[in-house]
């Protein structure tokens, strides 16, 4: 869902710099023209986006004034540009949002999930990141990862004490002595199982240091796993929903907004083709950290009936611990869970294309009802259905309670991520501005050269910078710059705008490699147990295992999915010469 916490400020840098910077800059474009305007006042914003001198909620408001003040387009017409119908796709998903976690559905979902795939350190891992991408495709990211974080470090920290005390039962009785019993949080290790675990570590005990070394690695690469596995699971899920992260809801936005012809983007369709890279990606990268970190053992992975460890037990008991905590599950609970399956059913069978969907039913209102109609029709019942269910007494009357609904107005303010609100509005404005100045032609002019090279060629350039800026820039605010320069190159080179586009927005959310690329990110490497060169080397590969599954996609199952190889009707045809008088 929509991240509305931002990565930590890395830039010191004053704006009034940039500001003369891009003064200079801008004296290399076309005086006095409509076409330099525009192009002063995009790169003005890009660099305060880029850099974050000034609040990106902040920055996006620059169009507001510029363009009138430029003549580009009139105050009205920028205002208009800054609500859309994303505003209210966003407000209906923030509603459910804040009564999942007002009313704590997200962890029991989630630690449901860890106790059906086992306690086994390596499906353990999977059962964090199959978890945590769950809830992120329905929360913000941010929330996701700050969520199921502590539930990891709890995990984390009975296996570490549980290895310890076998580690001592171990080298008392390599020294000959014995223990009664061995004790975990309370808990004795039977006797047998005991004498099973000692006995193999006898035959080839490691000298002293060399042993303590051995399991110190190993404590740390059990933390270092966990931690990113959550990082990287709560990104790696955000992608897969239209509504799972801003940069998705961004593109949907602009790319309806400049083909209204085309109405291939919905819930529906992105969610088709997004699932097949989420699962890749996710099991993929899962090797990836437990080969990186804890080795990949699959003799131990897939032995049947084998006995828990004490390592495998601790795990278990902190869960399930944890898990009964929440007590039964609760009527709030219940309702939020009935509608927040409602508004998805509803999502995907608005027109699933293989089949008419409910809109079908309105057919002299065609393409009226959107995704937002929907989220806003279920937003709302959270502000009506009350939190206590209406009882009776013995006799039959009801009984009076004090009305209470799920969430109220103030619950939906704090979640409501009003600085993604302004920048995707400042985002729409600047789409605006190009498309009226004709910048977005200029541009499409002069990137037509590239036609000359191989299409994949083209996707993996614009997918390589995408993934580069994206680790030192908003996930957002990279995608707002892009992609009115991506669209222009497609059209510019007869392409099917989806080639580049639905690669390059992927890509924007490729956010791995250092902890201010997200805040996922952040929040993980916030406990201690990560350096900054853990998530450099293990968000190195994972990038690399993204780019590659999603340039596999869009050169395989979606070309027919969205008939990539056909240059479509609802594209402009862009001529070779240029018209634009530059």
């Amino acid at each position: 869902m929509i991240d509305y916490a931002f990565k930590p400020r890395h830039s010191k840098i004053k704006s009034g710099r940039f500001l003369i910077f891009s003064h200079t800059l801008v004296t290399f474009l076309p005086p006095y023209t409509s076409h330099s305007e525009c192009a002063y006042t995009l790169f003005v914003v890009a660099i305060f986006w880029l850099t974050e001198a000034l609040p990106l909620g902040v920055s996006a408001l620059i169009p507001a004034f510029m363009f009138p003040l430029f003549g580009i387009m009139s105050s009205k017409q920028v205002a208009s540009a800054y609500f859309k119908d994303f505003h209210l796709l966003l407000i209906g998903v923030i509603c459910l949002a804040a009564s999942i976690e007002k009313w704590k559905l997200h962890k029991r979902v989630a630690l449901r999930m860890v106790m059906l795939v086992g306690v086994n350190p390596a499906w353990l891992t999977l059962g964090f990141m199959v978890s945590c991408s769950f809830l992120s495709m329905w929360l913000s990211n941010t929330s996701a990862a700050a969520m199921v974080m502590p539930i990891v470090e709890a995990v984390a920290q009975q296996i570490i004490t549980a290895e310890s005390e076998v580690d001592a039962l171990e080298m008392s009785y390599s020294n000959g002595s014995t223990n009664p019993g061995l004790e975990l949080d309370g808990r004795h290790i039977p006797h047998e199982t005991r004498l099973a675990g000692s006995a193999s570590t006898i035959q080839n005990l490691p000298p002293a240091e060399t042993g303590r070394k051995s399991r110190e690695d190993k404590y740390n690469g059990i933390f270092k796993a966990m931690c990113l596995c959550i990082a990287y699971s709560a990104t790696i899920g955000g992608w897969t929903t239209l509504t799972g992260t801003s940069t998705n809801l961004i593109f949907a936005e602009q790319f309806n907004t400049r083909y209204p012809d085309c109405q291939c983007i919905n819930f529906g369709s992105w969610f088709v083709l997004s699932i097949p890279i989420t699962v890749i990606i996710l099991l993929l990268s899962w090797i990836w950290l437990q080969w990186l970190f804890l080795g990949f053992d699959f003799k131990s992975m897939f032995k049947c009936g084998k006995e828990k460890s004490a390592r495998e037990k601790a795990s278990a008991r902190v869960i399930q611990e944890e898990y009964n905590k929440l007590g039964p599950i609760s009527y709030p609970e219940i309702v939020t869970l009935v509608l927040f399956i409602l508004m998805t059913l509803l999502w995907f069978t608005r027109d699933p294309g293989f089949i008419p969907g409910w809109s079908s039913l309105f057919p002299k209102y065609k393409g009226f009802a959107t995704d937002s109609t929907t989220a806003l029709v279920i937003g709302l019942l959270f502000f009506i259905i009350p939190t206590k269910p209406l009882s009776r007494t013995s006799n039959g009357e009801n009984t009076g309670f004090g009305y209470t609904p799920l969430i109220t107005w103030k619950e939906f303010q704090s979640c409501m991520p009003w600085e993604i609100a302004f920048l995707v509005g400042g985002g729409f404005a600047l789409a605006e501005g190009c498309e009226v100045s004709n910048l977005s032609a200029w541009v499409g002019s002069k990137l037509t050269p590239l036609g000359s090279l191989p299409l994949w060629l083209i996707i993996l350039i614009s997918c390589i910078i995408v993934t580069s800026v994206t680790e030192v820039a908003s996930n957002a605010a990279t995608i707002t710059i892009f992609l009115p320069i991506l669209s222009p190159l497609a059209e510019a080179i007869h392409v099917n705008p989806l080639f580049i586009l639905i690669p390059a927005t992927l890509c924007t959310s490729f956010a791995f490699l250092l902890p201010v690329s997200n805040p996922s990110n952040a929040i993980v490497f916030s406990y201690g147990h990560l350096s900054v060169m853990d998530m450099v080397k293990a968000g190195l590969g994972i990038n690399i295992i993204s780019v590659a599954v999603v340039m596999l996609g869009i050169m395989t199952w979606m070309v027919p999915l969205f008939d990539l190889y056909t240059y479509p009707s609802w594209a402009p045809i862009i001529s070779s010469t240029n018209n634009t008088g530059l």
